[in-house]
């Protein structure tokens, strides 16, 4: 599916003029893939990457235009078991045009960064700097979720909360890895200005985008690290409460043995040293089951096993 858009007043409008200068295709069909490699000339390889979720950032020139492969993170459902993926997206910049190739239809030119809009070269700069502020909602609600997970698995020890918190140290991993390469590709775009077209304006705005990314990725990197320890103090946490559970068991279960042997030693078809006639027998039998019970007792505490 395409879409076609201009530039109106400084912001990204929808259009239906075949001669609008944006063009968005979202899961382009076999046609619209044929279209852009055959008419617009974009490298077969190059198109598959802009679909392909583990393809890294990178630029690369070709004769009549630039190419920009963008990381930028795929939109959340429940159906996805706290597991937050990255997508890929192309930005192919003509000079009398913007390709742009996503893997969905989530909305492009929403939000405040697209604003002040001059040029197609300012709406690829808006783009990428979209993608990175993505991240950082994403990373924030990642924190949220980690918050939320932890209150859960400290009044609930289930397999299934550890299971979720392995599955955001999964997503921090691909977070971590896309943010980086969206760098590298920043600093490539900063390296080629001059080829590119980028004026002294966009160069300043290309200096924010490269702090705003070096922050998103310290934070990733501050939230998985946090995150990891947290994992193996809970691994922790799990092994130790099963040890106790052992172990007060095990003395529950000595506990209860030592009487019982006394017990059963004088209920034994065999000559006893106590008259079973005498009245005293029931209750001095009673008390040596006590009373090993509590010998057993005094020694735990002296050994501070309990």
């Amino acid at each position: 599916m395409q879409k076609r858009y201009q530039i109106v007043e400084g912001r990204v409008a929808e259009s239906a003029e075949d001669t609008a200068p944006i063009i968005v295709f979202s899961c382009p069909d076999t046609d619209e893939k044929r279209y852009m490699t055959e008419c617009l000339k974009i490298d077969e390889h190059t198109l598959a990457s802009a679909l392909d979720p583990d393809e890294l950032s990178r630029l690369e020139f070709e004769p009549e235009h630039v190419a920009m492969i963008v990381k930028r993170p795929k939109n959340y459902s429940g159906a996805e078991q706290f597991m937050f993926r990255v997508n890929s997206m192309g930005i192919f910049l003509f000079k009398d045009r913007l390709i742009v190739v996503v893997a969905d239809n989530d909305p492009l030119f929403e939000g405040k960064p697209f604003i002040a809009l001059h040029s197609l070269v300012d709406v690829a700069l808006k783009l990428i700097y979209r993608s990175i502020f993505h991240f950082l909602e994403h990373l924030k609600v990642i924190n949220m979720v980690t918050d939320e997970l932890e209150d859960k698995i400290n009044a609930s020890m289930e397999n299934r909360f550890l299971i979720n918190l392995f599955s955001l140290e999964k997503s921090l991993v691909y977070y971590l890895n896309a943010i980086h390469t969206n760098g590298v590709l920043i600093t490539k775009i900063r390296a080629n200005m001059n080829k590119m077209g980028i004026d002294v304006q966009q160069s300043e705005y290309l200096d924010d985008i490269t702090v705003e990314n070096d922050q998103c990725y310290k934070l990733a990197e501050i939230y998985s690290n946090v995150l990891s320890g947290l994992m193996d103090a809970r691994v922790s946490i799990v092994s130790n409460n099963l040890n106790v559970i052992m172990k007060t068991l095990t003395i529950i279960t000595l506990g209860i043995m030592l009487p019982t042997f006394v017990v059963s030693s004088f209920s034994m078809n065999v000559p006893m040293p106590l008259s079973k006639e005498s009245p005293v027998t029931f209750w001095l039998i009673m008390g040596l089951a006590f009373v090993s019970g509590a010998i057993a007792l005094v020694y735990w505490r002296y050994k501070k096993f309990w």
